[in-house]
Order: structure tokens, then sequence, then C-alpha cells
């Protein structure tokens, strides 16, 4: 039986009459349509999202027909989740515990912001979600989802089901006359989850952070081994902090990161296996493709590193980290996250001009950018006559100033070592 949930003054959550699903139409939550209506008597709305994960979704109406559902969603979000989440994001050039890119934590908030739209839409008092009890997703959709609407009611069966295998899931198919699809050929060791922005790997070999992935497992990038030899260049044309053109083309947001994925992919760019700090206090082993998001980091900078004043930059990536661990957590709505947006956007209106990328072997150089907005001022940074420009003299008080406080250290015989 469902237990009961805490009341927080926000709302009256005794009773459940419609919740609506994020649907895969996978064996999870095709058991979860079913497991909702036996143990909270309620009608199911199923949402299913296309934010690039590479697979047809349509398929997912089907499946949810044959269970019965009678209001069914699929929605194509591919242009909003990167104009309105993976841009935005790249404007900060985040990345958490220095390496990772957030290609799943980003996509979560959108995910949680549709669900809540379509329970407005539908009159549903309830949302339920796929997510595990040990991961993060499950603390982002609902972060996201109370954020957006206090008084909703969040449904988790993974944390109130005993079905936790693949055989208890199959039994229970078995025994509800769940149609599942039962796909032929080897089965994937990882556990996969694909969007626009990246792939993710877990599970099987990973799990020991000692094993190497195998080469076999990545599904967008060749092995920098087996990329070209030769070089490919592109120039990426950026306004206001947003790529807006490749190679002279004018591009979508959705279309950019598509672009980027198959070029750097092919180049062997964009791998990472690393282990990470998960929210809810255990340390995770995961491999990641994020060839578009790697060249996008470094693009980025590159422009920026032209164009924003020395402090502002500092500041930027003083905040950056604060900034990915909100994303990495959770708190895309929260307000300070929303404060962080704000300055780090009023910064970009100056982020305009061209970077010349190259990619070889797994690599992403930067080999040139311009810009009209560029700070850099070759009369001023010449190592040869400057045309008095620069007083090299006045270096002089400036060098005995800042060391000053050194010097009065060392005059009192502090031991800096």
């Amino acid at each position: 039986m469902r237990p009961d949930f805490p009341s927080i003054g926000l709302s009256n959550v005794s009773s459940v009459n419609k919740v609506v699903l994020a649907y895969s139409g996978g064996l999870d939550t095709s058991v979860i349509v079913k497991w909702l209506r036996e143990e909270y008597n309620c009608e199911v709305v199923t949402f299913t999202a296309d934010i690039g994960q590479g697979e047809e979704v349509e398929p997912a109406r089907a499946k949810a027909e044959a269970l019965g559902v009678k209001e069914i969603y699929i929605d194509d979000l591919r242009e909003e989740y990167a104009r309105d989440y993976v841009f935005p994001m790249f404007r900060a050039n985040t990345i958490y515990e220095g390496e990772y890119l957030l290609g799943t934590s980003i996509a979560r908030p959108l995910i949680a912001k549709r669900l809540i739209e379509i329970a407005n839409e539908t009159g549903a008092d309830a949302i339920s979600h796929g997510a595990t009890g040990k991961g993060n997703d499950q603390v982002r959709f609902e972060l996201g989802a109370y954020a957006l609407k206090p008084g909703i009611k969040v449904i988790a069966p993974w944390r109130e089901w005993d079905l936790n295998s693949r055989d208890k899931l199959m039994d229970y198919c078995a025994e509800h006359k769940i149609p599942v699809e039962m796909k032929r050929g080897k089965k994937s060791p990882f556990s996969m989850d694909a969007n626009l922005l990246h792939i993710s790997y877990e599970g099987g070999n990973l799990e020991d952070p000692w094993s190497e992935a195998e080469d076999e497992m990545w599904r967008w990038t060749v092995s920098p081994e087996e990329a070209p030899d030769q070089a490919t260049y592109m120039t990426i044309s950026y306004q206001k902090g947003d790529i807006v053109a490749i190679d002279g083309e004018a591009m979508s947001p959705a279309r950019v990161i598509e672009y980027l994925n198959k070029v750097a992919g092919a180049n062997g760019v964009g791998r990472l296996d690393i282990v990470e700090n998960r929210y809810v206090g255990m340390k995770s082993r995961g491999c990641y493709e994020t060839p578009a998001g790697t060249v996008m980091m470094k693009a980025h900078r590159a422009i920026e590193s032209l164009t924003l004043d020395r402090e502002v930059a500092h500041m930027k990536d003083e905040l950056m980290p604060k900034y990915a661990k909100l994303i990495y957590n959770g708190y895309w709505w929260a307000p300070e996250r929303l404060m962080l947006q704000s300055a780090i956007d009023q910064t970009q209106d100056v982020v305009n001009g061209d970077v010349r990328i190259k990619l070889y072997k797994g690599n992403v150089s930067v080999v040139g950018r311009k810009s009209d907005d560029s700070l850099f001022d070759a009369n001023i940074a010449t190592f040869d006559d400057d045309g008095g420009a620069y007083n090299q003299a006045d270096a002089e008080g400036f060098i005995k100033l800042n060391a000053l406080r050194l010097r009065i250290a060392a005059n009192r015989g502090r031991d800096l070592k």
C-alpha cells in the first residue's frame, strides 16, 4: 500500500485523481502506468519528450494506447531545450567538478516544467517519474516541480515499490498482461541516457573505477586513434554569447548542437570518463560523450578572452562553480540560479565575433579569434615600439605598491615558508 504523504501546509495530499507520468515507453515506465492505477486508483496521462535522444518517440504513443491511456502528450522540445537551457548554461562556461558538462542535469528542468504545464492543462493533481531513489534525477525533477507548482503531488514508484530488479518488473508485466517489447540481439550492459547535448553511460564494468571503458561502448564518437589524419577547421560565429552560425551558415540552437556533434564526434572529440559526487551523497563513475559541448566550451571561452573585461571574466570564473553546482543539484528554478543567470547574461552583450577552431584526433584547439568588440589592442600589447601608448617606467611604482605588504612582513621577520 502507498504511504501517507507528509503535510507541509501547502496542499491536501491525501488523494490522487489524475497523474502526469514522464513516459519513455520502456519497461519501467510501462509498469508504472499500471502500478499507478493499481496503487492510487487514478487516471494516468503520459508525457514523452523529444529532446534529441536520437530515437523515435512516436512509438511511445502506440505503447501508451495499448496500456489504455487516453491523454497522451508527445512533444518535440529540441529547440526549446537548446535555446532556453543549453545555451544559457554555456554562457557561464559551466562545468561541474572540473570536467562534467552537465548533459543530463540540464535536461531535467525542462522536463519538470513540461510535466507541470501538462498537469495544469489536464487538471492533474500529481506528477510521476521513473527515476530511482539512488540518483540525482529524482531530486532534479521534484525540486523543479515544487518550484513551479508548490502544491503538486509527486509519486516516485522506485521509492515505494519492491520491483527492484528487471526480473521482478517482467513478472509484474506477465501478471498484469502488460505488453513488453522483447528486444532481440545482445543487450547493452550499460545504463544509457541520451539527449541533444550528450549521451551518458553507467553500470556494467564501469562500476569498477579501475576498469577501462570498452571502445565498443561509445556511440557518438570515433576513438581518437581512428579519427582522420587531417585536421578539420571551422569558424564559429557568436552574438551576445550564443552561437548563431558555423562557417557562415546561420543555424538554430538545436541545429548548432546537432552539427557540432556530428563533426566533432567524427574527429574523436568529446569522450569523458569521471567519478563524480552525486547530490544524494555517493560517488558514481560515469562515461559521457559530449562532442558539441566540448567545442562550445572551448570556443566560448576564446571569444570571451577577447571581449570581456578582465575583472568581469575573473568574477564569472569565480561564480561558475556555484552555478554549476546549482544545475547539477537541481536548482535551475531557484532564485539564486536566476540571479546568477541575470548577471551572466548581462556580461554577454559584448561577446560577439568569430572563433576559428581546429579539430584533430580528439583535441579541440583555438587557432583564431576576432571581434568588433575586442579589447585586444595590438598597439599596446606589442613588444615593439608602441609609440608611447604604454610607459614601461610606470611599472616600477605599480610593483612597489603591490609589494608593500610583502616587504613589511619580511621586515618583521615573518616566516613565509
